[in-house]
Formats: C-alpha cells, sequence, structure tokens
C-alpha cells in the first residue's frame, strides 16, 4: 500500500512539474525560460546560458524588462550618462529589443526558438515572479547582480528575494569579469 501511494505521488509530482524519468535519472523539460534584463553587462552574460537550454529544449525566452519608476533602480547606469530626461518605458522596451537581437545574432539560436519580450513597470521582483506565474515560465534565468555592490546593500538583491520566493527553479549566473 505504502509502495503503491509513493508511486502515485511521484508520477503526480513528474506530471505537474514536466518531468520525465528514463534508467531512474530524473529530467525536468523546460518549455518556458524567463530571462529577466536591466541593461547590464551581468544581466547579458546570462542570455548563453538561457539560450543554451533554450536551443536544446526548443523552448520559449521570456525576455523581460521591469521598470521600477518609483525609484528608477532598474535601469542601467548608462541611461543617466546623458543629459536627457529618462522614459524609463522607452529605455525599457530599447533594452528587451536590443538582448532580443543579441540572441538572434548567436549561432545557438534557431527558429526552433519562440522569443517574447515585455516591458512593465512594477517592483522588479515582485513582477519577475507575478510574470513567472502568469507566463507559466518553467524557468527563471537570472544574474547574480546587475548593479554595483554597493547598491545591492542599500536597495536589497532582485536576484536573493527571486530565489527565496520562487515556486520554480532559478538559474543564479555569476559575474564572468568584474
Amino acid at each position: 500500500m505504502k509502495k503503491e501511494l509513493k508511486r502515485k505521488l511521484f508520477n503526480k509530482i513528474i506530471t505537474n512539474y514536466n518531468i520525465t524519468s528514463k534508467c531512474g535519472v530524473v529530467y525536468m523539460k523546460f518549455r518556458k525560460i524567463l530571462l529577466p534584463v536591466d541593461g547590464s553587462v551581468n544581466s547579458e552574460q546570462t542570455i548563453d546560458y538561457a539560450l543554451s537550454i533554450a536551443a536544446k529544449e526548443k523552448a520559449e525566452l521570456i525576455i523581460l524588462h521591469v521598470s521600477d519608476s518609483k525609484r528608477l533602480t532598474s535601469l542601467p547606469d548608462q541611461s543617466f550618462e546623458k543629459d536627457e530626461e529618462v522614459d524609463a518605458e522607452s529605455e525599457g522596451n530599447r533594452i528587451v529589443n536590443r538582448v532580443r537581437k543579441l540572441i538572434e545574432e548567436k549561432d545557438e539560436y534557431t527558429d526552433d526558438i519562440r522569443i517574447s519580450t515585455i516591458t512593465v513597470d512594477g517592483h522588479p521582483s515582485e513582477t519577475i515572479l507575478k510574470v513567472a506565474t502568469i507566463k507559466e515560465a518553467d524557468v527563471i534565468a537570472i544574474a547574480t547582480s546587475g548593479k554595483h555592490m554597493i547598491n545591492r546593500f542599500l536597495l536589497g538583491s532582485v536576484t536573493e528575494k527571486i530565489i527565496r520566493q520562487s515556486k520554480i527553479p532559478v538559474l543564479v549566473v555569476p559575474p564572468l569579469e568584474d
């Protein structure tokens, strides 16, 4: 009886999380990959990891930029280098379109990979988790930090909040260069 119950529970988990089991090895299939980007070099380094998974799985890549217009913390430092008014929505659209172009220019990119882009206003960690739920993402691929280390202590880490609160796997990519 216990063995039967364990098998039913295992099969339910496999079905609910799109997991397959071959020769005793459990494998999770990723159909939708959420790629939050903020325009920083660190977030762009995450592209290769997300694209590699998407290419192997023939998955959809959802490129997301969240503009925190209340604090303007989600915009890259380069946005403030010019003496011009910054439009958070335009900047967000520019960022996701640039990331989409970078992906489409890579050798690993094929027509089997679907790409969608989203730019929204909101609190970054909360919005990323909400979009992951709404879009039924299977994994979130995110950089450890898109900001300078001092900002991490002042603002809190978006990545850390996502790791703690996410109901799906989170692939965290550390900076490749300092």
